[in-house]
């Protein structure tokens, strides 16, 4: 039922109805079998679903109207868990063997109890094959949009206080275990997603004082989240956008402290080419820079400006000429979709929206790839209304077109479009309305304060671990090979690939078995 290797979430699903009458729907559930010890019980959940899918929705969403949907994986810490006699249900496992010991075929025995552990109303075999070995790291540029405010809002604690420290690291761990390798660093609070002249709550990490004789800096919190981002393995981090979205004509809301007190220097207010704001980064581009290269041992993205249009060329050129020259030698990425920005060379590395990236790959490029909310015809995605296929699709997409990277915006935005007000995501799941479900979060803030997870976090952990997979394959044999395990008679494209679920399967388990024949004898 379920293949893969040492360390990869390997997730079964089981189908369940109660009848009428069995303890008013509280059962207990039991797990058998060598890898019970590995394994975690979720229960799948319905959440309200105000906007599943475009007006013009293609033919492959599940549903287009507005309902309640299965997204939430409820964690089952105790056994027992409450469903809903005469409807179907689900329990989601996820099986993760990490000793060499665990390698081989293996039964795991699910069995339904009532809820006083005695009477078995139900007993499955699920068979899971655990190969002797360990995928690589992902070999790309992963990163869904962390939103620290998002944490210090919804649980109600004081911003890099403890208690939001904690949370912090919690959510970044759920984040890994998404396969997300790269984090959006709130050096100052990010300029993404607010209305203008509305501000998000400040999440700054770097303290930036006037002295009255020009800036100094103070990265101690900083240090703090790059220490969390190194122990959970993070390779990449990107520094907030210099300049406000769609269009860079504003700067950051940036506070500083000076001797009156602290100072919202720089925000709506302040035009994206002030002078004032050029002399700031003339002092904190380097000196953070600087302190990067000595703190933190992975790669530094740097973002101008997120998704300029084509009629926003000459501002974003005019911001970002702004820095250009502070930024000589360092990785600047934007996300964006009109070729005329990298035809004009205006953007270093041009993040694509998989709907745009056709004249890119015709020009011999192949460029980082990101969805989100407009990305909703044909390509892949991961709203709730999509079949899980289309959401675990994009890890052969990424690895057949040789991308460098993916970038998602949403991964715990907990807010209204546009930021205007703060969201239960148990309760609306569209940003306010605007969005399909699921758009913007793939997580969802768990009473305890840990992340609960959504079917969609973990279809594109495997999305990724199919990339590893064929990744590997590549180097063990030659990426042609690999290619062709997935090549849907040449019809694979962003836009273009199959939903035949168990097609998708075969392949993957053909990959396995090529990874294991091509692995040199013990």
């Amino acid at each position: 039922h379920a293949s893969g290797f040492l360390g990869e979430v390997l997730s079964l699903q089981v189908a369940l109805r109660l009848d009428e009458g069995d303890d008013h729907g509280e059962i207990r559930i039991r797990l058998g079998g060598a890898l019970a010890g590995c394994a975690r019980v979720h229960a799948v959940r319905r959440v309200p679903v105000s906007s599943p899918a475009p007006e013009n929705a293609d033919e492959h969403y599940l549903v287009t109207e507005p309902g309640e949907y299965p997204d939430l994986l409820e964690p089952i810490t105790e056994g027992t868990v409450q469903l809903t006699p005469r409807r179907w249900e689900a329990l989601w496992i996820d099986v993760v063997a990490e000793s060499d010991a665990d390698a081989g075929e293996h039964e795991v025995t699910i069995t339904v109890c009532g809820a006083d552990g005695e009477q078995v109303l139900a007993e499955h075999t699920a068979r899971v094959q655990i190969h002797p070995h360990r995928l690589p790291e992902l070999t790309i540029t992963n990163t869904h949009w962390f939103h620290a405010d998002s944490l210090s809002t919804y649980y109600d604690v004081e911003v890099f206080s403890e208690r939001h420290w904690e949370l912090i690291e919690t959510h970044l761990a759920s984040a890994r275990e998404m396969d997300v390798n790269s984090v959006l660093t709130p050096t100052w609070t990010p300029p993404l997603d607010t209305a203008e002249g509305h501000t998000r709550p400040v999440v700054q990490l770097v303290g930036i004082f006037d002295t009255g004789n020009g800036y100094t800096f103070d990265f101690s919190r900083l240090d703090r989240w790059l220490g969390i981002c190194r122990d959970l393995g993070m390779r990449s981090l990107e520094i907030a956008h210099l300049f406000t979205q769609w269009g860079a004509r504003f700067t950051p809301a940036i506070q500083v402290q000076t001797a009156e007190g602290l100072e919202d220097r720089f925000g709506w207010h302040v035009p994206a080419t002030s002078p004032a704001y050029r002399r700031l980064l003339e002092a904190l581009i380097p000196a953070l820079r600087e302190h990067l290269d000595r703190a933190w041992e992975g790669e530094v993205l740097w973002h101008i400006s997120d998704e300029p249009h084509l009629d926003q060329l000459e501002p974003y050129q005019a911001a970002k000429e702004q820095v250009a020259d502070l930024l000589e030698g360092a990785r600047v990425v934007d996300a964006l979709s009109s070729y005329e920005f990298a035809r004009r060379g205006v953007v270093d590395t041009p993040i694509v929206a998989t709907d745009h990236v056709g004249p890119f790959l015709e020009a011999g490029q192949r460029p980082w790839v990101y969805y989100c909310v407009s990305q909703n015809r044909d390509v892949s995605n991961r709203f709730i209304a999509l079949p899980s296929v289309r959401n675990r699709v994009l890890g052969r997409q990424l690895f057949a077109f040789d991308a460098p990277g993916f970038l998602h915006w949403g991964y715990n935005f907990w807010w209204s479009q546009f930021s205007l007000r703060p969201i239960d995501p148990f309760q609306e799941t569209c940003a306010g309305g605007p969005f399909f479900g699921g758009d913007a979060f793939a997580v969802y803030p768990g009473p305890d304060g840990t992340p609960w997870l959504s079917i969609r976090h973990r279809v594109f952990a495997q999305a990724m671990a199919d990339h590893r997979a064929l990744t590997w394959l590549a180097q063990l044999t030659d990426p042609a090979s690999a290619k062709a395990l997935i090549d849907e008679g040449g019809t694979l494209t962003y836009s273009s690939f199959s939903y035949d679920v168990g097609q998708h399967l075969a392949s993957r388990r053909a990959v396995d078995e090529r990874i294991l024949a091509a692995l040199p004898a013990s």
